[in-house]
């Protein structure tokens, strides 16, 4: 009896730390932009990012090679 409560205490513990970042409501869509000249040339699809990883790629500087400059770009 105390082996299956001790099981169904870890999996609900489980399941509560693992849940969807959208319930945490800081998930946001990004995706990287590239520019030449300043204009609009392609961007990669959209993709949700959320907690740390989000964070990281708000930070990340823009990648200039000459006159070609992609960013990230979140909503």
């Amino acid at each position: 009896m105390k082996k299956k409560f001790f099981f169904a205490s870890a999996l609900f513990f489980i399941t509560i730390t693992f849940n969807s970042c959208e319930v945490l409501s800081d998930c946001k869509t990004c995706r990287q932009v590239t520019y030449i000249d300043g204009a609009w040339d392609h961007e990669t699809d959209p993709a949700e990012y959320c907690g740390a990883v989000l964070i990281s790629i708000e930070a990340m500087d823009d990648y200039v090679n000459g006159n070609i400059r992609t960013t990230w770009e979140c909503d």
